[in-house]
């Protein structure tokens, strides 16, 4: 019989098993529960950072040493055993407070929160213990390690909120996210995690209560496509196909008490978490509390706060903030006075009546930025007008003077609203100060924007401002209207200063 196989060359080198290529197998992407660990130990390598820094610039500034020594009284005590002590108490009242659990990073005041709280928490007891046990050294210990200690603590998680907030809008360190709700409550709910990219949530899928189409349809949200995998029992199925790793119902009234109780028992074998929408908008988590009543957990919805002791806290603040305010910006008040009278002709400061709390008018106060007749121009602009509805914008209005389009871009015209604030008519932060003519077209619900003093900046302000949709703009004032708080507000007063050396939506 023939050999037809071809004779192999002496010269030809045998293939070594080890040198075969092997095809590459792509690496998984990270779960949820991957890039969540690296969040935690980031923070925590962070945190403990700082908080060494902070203790050992207390104990060289307070007491010139770090060393150990024996000493037997107990006034003398060894200051660098109390460091160590002071360090471990430090990390662990914040690891017990919350810090480090995933589901605070990058949400903004409620991180920074529960940094400020856990740190006063326990500086305020060892305080006391100090007190007690009348160890005279701990007041300027706790004087220094304190501030430093909480400052950077702070910025450190400012930090690492850019760093998410840069991996999140490049699609990274994202949750996936099954919505289970009627179309139109899911596309609410897309459209919103879509505008919030610093959530970092994305909705991968939906299940529509009775929905009987075929596979593979879809919903658009910004012309992106979401999957529709089935009606509320396809649940499970939906989460195999899409990935998701959080199933989100918005459709309580359509499963109800059973349905959800059941959902929650079908989803435990599976590593996602379950969210119930209340479908109460624009309302902040300390104003939502769960009650069980009667084996129900019902939530609570407390009552905006207007009165009482948050608004005299929030008086001293805006007088005392005015005043450095003032103070500090003289210079800037003095030159572009000085600018405004030499280069046109017309007063320095410009009134303009503006709807206060209640719907009081009063006269807000801006340096001059247009030519001395340009109430008179407005009929002949109207054609031109930018502006969403009530809203007056024209991004190059020829009544604008070359100072002005100086001080507009960085809103130095606003400064003087900072004498409104002394006189009460206006606080630091609070919604947009509204014309009288925009307030004679408010819906009923905008009026809710009177029920607080309208601000020198806002939420309008670092989101965009004359960039905004009167819709949003709408939104934004109602919100911080529902939530207001001096956390919040000196968060918002940070992100001024940004969106003014930003410039951004300023014309």
């Amino acid at each position: 019989m023939t050999d037809l196989q071809p004779a192999a060359r002496v010269d030809e080198p045998a293939v070594e098993p080890s040198r075969v290529a092997l095809p590459v197998q792509p690496l998984p992407a990270p779960t949820r529960r991957d890039w969540e660990a690296v969040l935690v130990r980031r923070a925590r390598i962070g945190d403990s950072a700082v908080v060494l820094v902070a203790v050992v610039v207390a104990q060289v500034v307070r007491f010139g040493n770090v060393s150990v020594a024996a000493e037997t009284s107990l006034i003398d005590l060894n200051y660098t055993l109390i460091s160590i002590a002071f360090f471990v108490s430090w990390v662990t009242t914040l690891a017990v407070c919350g810090a480090y659990s995933p589901r605070v990073f990058g949400g903004g005041p409620d991180e920074y929160r529960v940094i400020v709280s856990a740190t006063l928490r326990l500086f305020g007891l060892i305080a006391i213990f100090a007190l007690i046990l009348r160890a005279e050294f701990a007041r300027g210990y706790l004087a220094i390690a304190v501030p430093v200690g909480l400052l950077g603590l702070l910025l450190s998680r400012w930090i690492g909120r850019k760093v998410i907030a840069r991996q999140r809008e490049r699609g990274e360190s994202q949750t996936a996210v099954l919505v289970v709700g009627r179309e139109r409550a899911v596309l609410e709910v897309a459209r919103l995690f879509a505008l919030s990219v610093a959530s970092g949530h994305t909705v991968v899928g939906v299940c529509i209560p009775g929905h009987k189409g075929a596979r593979g349809e879809s919903i658009y949200v910004d012309s992106r496509p979401i999957p529709i995998y089935g009606d509320e029992h396809s649940v499970i199925k939906a989460l195999e196909l899409s990935g998701a790793d959080t199933v989100a119902v918005t459709a309580t009234e359509e499963l109800g008490h059973e349905g959800i109780r059941q959902l929650v028992w079908d989803l435990e074998p599976y590593d996602v978490d379950l969210v119930v929408s209340p479908g109460v908008v624009d309302v902040a988590g300390p104003r939502l509390l769960m009650r069980p009543v009667a084996g129900l957990p019902l939530i609570h919805v407390e009552k905006p706060t207007y009165q009482g002791s948050k608004r005299i806290g929030k008086t001293v603040f805006d007088i005392v903030f005015a005043v450095f305010a003032l103070v500090m910006v003289s210079p800037i008040l003095a030159v572009t006075a000085i600018a405004i009278k030499l280069t046109s002709k017309g007063p320095v400061f410009y009134k303009s009546e503006r709807m206060g709390l209640d719907g009081e008018p009063f006269s807000m106060l801006k340096f001059r930025s247009m030519v001395r007749d340009a109430d008179q121009q407005i009929c002949d602009l109207l054609q031109d007008n930018e502006g969403a509805d009530h809203l007056f914008k024209i991004r190059n209005d020829p009544r604008v003077t070359k100072v002005g389009r100086v001080i507009r871009r960085f809103s130095i015209d606003e400064l003087p609203q900072f004498w409104n604030v002394l006189v009460r008519d206006m606080s630091v932060v609070g919604p947009r100060p509204p014309l009288r003519r925009e307030v004679e077209g408010y819906e009923d619900k905008v009026h809710r924007k009177l029920l607080v003093n309208p601000g020198v900046t806002g939420l309008w302000q670092v989101s965009g401002r004359s960039d905004l949709s009167w819709e949003e703009s709408v939104r934004l004032d109602l919100s911080y209207v529902e939530n207001w708080s001096m956390v919040g507000d000196i968060l918002i007063i940070v992100k001024t200063f940004k969106a003014v050396v930003a410039g951004a939506g300023a014309y």
